[in-house]
Parts: C-alpha cells; sequence; structure tokens
C-alpha cells in the first residue's frame, strides 16, 4: 500500500564530508566509512582503520553487530569478520567452502551467521560461518538482486520485482511489488527506500509506505538511525530527524 500521507522532516545540520561510501553513523557520532580497499571507524576522537591489499576494494561493509563486522569482498568471493576495533577476527573463503557459493551480496544474521544471496542457485541462505552450514535457506527468487539488509530476526532483499521480507527461518513473511525502487536503509525493523530521487518510509508495523518531505537533494546515500536520517551527496552530509506519527 502506498500512502499520500507525507512523513514530515526537521533537519538538524549539514556538514560538508568528502568520502567515497558511508557505511553507518551510531548513536555516539562514531562514523563507518570505505575509501577503496580501507573500512574507517572514527569520530574526532579515535581512529580505527582496516585494509587488506591481497582482497584489493571492498565491495560492501556491514556494522549491525559492532563485535562482528562483516567486510565484503566479492571479487575474491571473501567475507572478513571484524572486532570492534577492526582487528580480523574471522575469514570465509567461499571458493574453498564445499559446496561452492557464489556469493553477490552479504548482511549481518544473529550468533555466527550471515545472510548471503547465492547467485548460482538465485536464493537467500542464513549461512553460520563456523559450521560452514546454512541454517536456513529460501526458495529461489526470479530477478536480479539490488540490495539486502538485515537483523538479528529479519532480512530484506530487494530485487528488481519484489521486496523480499524473511524471518530467520528462510520463510518469506512479506512480498511487495517493487514500484521503482533501487536501495534501502534499515533500522529497529523501519525501513527507507529509494525510489527515483525521493526516498519513502516504511514502518515496521505497516505495509504502507509514505513519501519523506526533505530539501531536493542529490541522494549518493541514506543511513537510518533510529529515527534520525543522514542523505549524502555533493561531499555534504545532511542530517534530519523523521517526525514519524
Amino acid at each position: 500500500m502506498f500512502s499520500q500521507e507525507t512523513i514530515e522532516t526537521v533537519l538538524i545540520s549539514k556538514t560538508e564530508l568528502k568520502t567515497q561510501s558511508i557505511i553507518a553513523i551510531d548513536d555516539f557520532d562514531m562514523f563507518y566509512l570505505v575509501e577503496g580497499n580501507t573500512l574507517y571507524k572514527k569520530n574526532t576522537n579515535n581512529t580505527f582503520t582496516y585494509s587488506n591489499v591481497q582482497l584489493g576494494n571492498i565491495t560492501s561493509a556491514n556494522t549491525f553487530n559492532t563485535l562482528k563486522i562483516n567486510v565484503f569482498y566479492k571479487n575474491f568471493n571473501t567475507v572478513i569478520i571484524l572486532d570492534n576495533r577492526l582487528s580480523e577476527i574471522y575469514k570465509i573463503d567461499f571458493n574453498a567452502i564445499q559446496p561452492y557459493k557464489n556469493i553477490s551480496h552479504v548482511s549481518t544474521g544473529y550468533d555466527n551467521t550471515l545472510w548471503v544471496f547465492n547467485q548460482d542457485l538465485q536464493q537467500l541462505e542464513l549461512f553460520d560461518y563456523k559450521t560452514n552450514k546454512e541454517r536456513a535457506t529460501a526458495m529461489p527468487v526470479q530477478s536480479n538482486v539490488l540490495d539486502i539488509k538485515s537483523n538479528y530476526n529479519y532480512c530484506w532483499l530487494l530485487t528488481e520485482k519484489h521486496l523480499y521480507t524473511y524471518n530467520y527461518f528462510g520463510s518469506v513473511i512479506s512480498k511487495l511489488p517493487n514500484e521503482g525502487y533501487t536501495a534501502l536503509a534499515e533500522d529497529n525493523g523501519n525501513l527507507i527506500i529509494k525510489q527515483g530521487e525521493r526516498l519513502l518510509f516504511k514502518s515496521k508495523n505497516s505495509a504502507t509506505i509514505s513519501p519523506i518531505k526533505t530539501s531536493e537533494l542529490l541522494i549518493n546515500q541514506f543511513l537510518l538511525t533510529n529515527e534520525t536520517l543522514y542523505i549524502y551527496g555533493n561531499k555534504m552530509l545532511h542530517k534530519y530527524q523523521l517526525k514519524i506519527k
């Protein structure tokens, strides 16, 4: 369902920022940034870095569990797990695991698991990287994957045709048509969805999708932390408070 009721916003701040990619901003204003083959975790007081020259540039990183940050290198079909100081604690080389998995997208699961999209089988899997076994597998999807987000209980898979919500058993609990959506942000089960050059809001308690009112901005990236929306574009980071009723 699409609602014409707009989610109002209040601009909190605008900050100049030059970076390739923003991964996350936490409640303590700790920034997680990617520049080429380096992941940065920093604020005004501390900076931590991680890079792996052998694996090259980072495809994606997920900080939902800051004690087990996962960094995905698609070209090498490999995921590195880092602790909260960005020290390497685990390496998952999917090329060396039997049966072989060709992975295109990765996100955080509960315990020692990752949500991974198996490109050859066109299916989402909840993979236990300590036992190298699937704890759950979903039914194959029929279109290309655009984005993936997750928390401990659910995983959201955006494909060219649908937006799926899965529980940790790999079962589909909702399936919405893709109305031009291209990317997702998630926090506490609530979703921000990009549609063209605007953002939409979907509450975890409703199937209704509502437009978000902001200034006209170039949206390179967007993040959601609690009810705070960050929009990054043109080397400027805009911070908004969402006025959710």
